[in-house]
């Protein structure tokens, strides 16, 4: 919370070229199923969270943008690809899994269900395993050093030689 009582959210991209700072309420979250959403986002669907109404500020870098439709711009950070958001005439949105704290968004409608994916609805029912369970990864992924950037703010990024983050 800020100091005047309203929420503070943060976020940014997969490198830490584009972080973000929103305070105040956020709108509903949502999936969207369109099929330009799937393509921006890589996904199944886009997972977003309305900004209108909240402060939001660009705190380090700025994002990209390709215009996907005469109406709407999709942000994206320039040097990663991370999508970020989605800017339409009536406001922007962001996408969920590019704040430091994703879980506190849960979406509460789903748009677009025309070109939703015939098989999302089953993704709950697939078995799961936890990552160190495929043996044949267990090597690779003990090895594996991460270059992305924390879930939090930092002073800089990447970290400086000998600056620990």
């Amino acid at each position: 919370m800020s100091l005047d009582n309203k929420p503070v959210y943060s976020g940014g991209c997969q490198c830490g070229a584009v972080r973000f700072r929103i305070e105040g309420a956020l709108g509903d979250a949502s999936i969207c199923h369109c099929r330009m959403c799937q393509k921006a986002s890589g996904g199944f669907y886009a997972p977003l969270v309305s900004v209108r109404g909240a402060k939001l500020e660009w705190t380090r870098g700025e994002p990209g943008r390709f215009r996907s439709s005469n109406h709407v711009s999709r942000g994206f950070c320039s040097k990663c690809g991370t999508p970020l958001t989605y800017e339409a005439p009536d406001g922007m949105a962001i996408m969920i899994g590019a704040f430091d704290q994703p879980a506190e968004l849960a979406p509460v409608i789903q748009w677009g269900i025309e070109a939703k994916l015939p098989y999302v609805d089953d993704v709950p029912n697939l078995p799961g395993e936890e990552t160190m369970a495929d043996e044949n990864a267990a090597e690779f992924l003990a090895t594996l050093v991460s270059y992305q950037h924390p879930d939090h703010d930092t002073e800089t990024w990447p970290p400086r030689k000998g600056q620990t983050e």
